[in-house]
């Protein structure tokens, strides 16, 4: 699993994220602090201080989704 630090600043960065998280056929989870949300549910990841970091976990050799996360990444 690899892990990625992102910031989503407006609701269409939540919008885009999880539908990018949706097509992956892998569990994809959005945490900080003890917090942890799956990243494919769109009330989940609304929820959630966006204020703050977010850390992702997903698997490592997902090219495709690493690139979307290379857009809110810290």
């Amino acid at each position: 699993m690899a892990e990625k630090t992102i910031i989503l600043r407006d609701q269409d960065a939540v919008t885009a994220f999880v539908k990018a998280a949706s097509e992956c056929p892998y569990d994809v989870d959005v945490s900080y602090d003890r917090v942890i949300v799956d990243a494919k549910s769109i009330l989940g990841v609304m929820s959630l201080d966006r204020r703050r970091p977010l850390h992702v976990n997903y698997k490592e050799d997902d090219e495709a989704f690493r690139r979307v996360l290379e857009k809110y990444e810290v």
